[in-house]
């Protein structure tokens, strides 16, 4: 019995032969590149398609000299924020061909130096988030040629992007919010000390008190875990009185609090209102529903990845793009209207 000889793979001489365009415009289209007519890509793409053309990735990255990987470096990946942003990244990767290498700087300059530079000839470019990302950090450890996208850092760089969430204003919001319900002692649950994004809703906060001309309340120490906040709650319960609510600068810091809480038989919201901020997961799906800053946290990552994309296509010609991320308040359960009249502000 003769054994039938196995079909060729369609190579991109064919692609091109069946598109009637050259083997460069083949190949720049397949690859994502800018500098193609769309009705070429699409006719590039849909000869591909029927050639069932698949792409051989090693001589692909030999010639183009790329790894198809993209770096992601986080201040740490405990906890539904980093889960939900890397599941974003991952998602925004996949469908571009790409795949992620995710790593924890553990909240340590040296180590987040360390793995930026481990990165280097590994990846295609990167995404960093870290507090530690200020202008001399970068000076030392960024390759100026590298495509990066920084989140939530303090650096701007020239040539990087920069994606940051409105922190400040997404603080004052939720404070001028519990002034309208009739909310006027109102205690904070800090973040962790030199972290960006902590000191940011902090200082917005602040603003807010002052603008409303609102005596501040406690403020208590976290570290934007779920123990800290059950740590700040049992502290404020140790007091004559309680505050009428607490905004803990992280869902899951509100979320300790709220366990506290119940744990010691004090009502979430009848007599504590708690507001948190990101609108992880989770806050949806407690008891009550957890008050809060929504972040699309998601969105954030596969926003991170397209700009990162964008630079390792476009080079040298790509232009640094700093955006802010959008929030939006949401209201549920753990806040209600306080004793006072309700006065909203404009």
């Amino acid at each position: 019995m003769t054994r039938r000889a196995p079909e060729r793979s369609a190579t991109i001489k064919d692609v091109a032969r069946e598109a009637d365009v050259s083997v460069a415009s083949a190949s720049r289209a397949l690859n994502g590149f800018s500098n193609v007519a769309e009705q070429t890509r699409a006719r590039v793409l849909a000869a591909a398609q029927r050639l069932r053309y698949v792409p051989h990735i090693g001589a692909r990255n030999l010639i183009m000299r790329r790894t198809n990987m993209i770096g992601v470096v986080l201040p740490d990946m405990y906890g539904e924020f980093f889960s939900e942003l890397i599941r974003g990244a991952d998602a925004g990767a996949r469908e571009h061909g790409m795949h992620l290498i995710v790593t924890s700087a553990h909240g340590d300059a040296k180590e987040a130096g360390e793995v930026v530079r481990a990165m280097r000839g590994r990846v295609d470019g990167m995404i960093m988030m870290s507090p530690h990302i200020d202008e001399d950090f970068a000076d030392e450890y960024f390759d100026h040629d590298l495509p990066l996208v920084l989140m939530n850092g303090r650096a701007a760089r020239a040539g990087h992007s920069a994606i940051n969430i409105d922190n400040r204003g997404g603080a004052e919001t939720m404070v001028r919010h519990l002034y309208s319900t009739g909310h006027r002692k109102i205690a904070l649950i800090g973040g962790p000390a030199g972290n960006f994004d902590a000191e940011e809703r902090l200082r917005g906060c602040r603003a807010a008190f002052r603008a409303l001309k609102l005596e501040a309340g406690p403020a208590l120490e976290g570290d934007f875990s779920e123990e800290s906040g059950r740590a700040a709650a049992r502290r404020l319960m140790r007091a004559k009185t309680l505050p009428d609510a607490v905004f803990a600068l992280n869902d899951m810091m509100a979320v300790g609090a709220m366990a506290a809480f119940e744990d010691a038989g004090v009502s979430v919201p009848k007599q504590i209102s708690v507001a948190g901020f990101d609108d992880v997961p989770i806050a949806a799906y407690v008891r009550p529903g957890l008050t809060t800053m929504r972040v699309d946290i998601a969105g954030l990552g596969r926003q991170a990845v397209a700009q990162v994309l964008n630079s390792i296509r476009e080079g040298a010609k790509a232009a640094g793009e700093a955006t802010t991320a959008p929030l939006e308040l949401i209201v549920r359960g753990s806040t209600r209207a306080g004793d006072k009249k309700s006065t909203r502000e404009g």
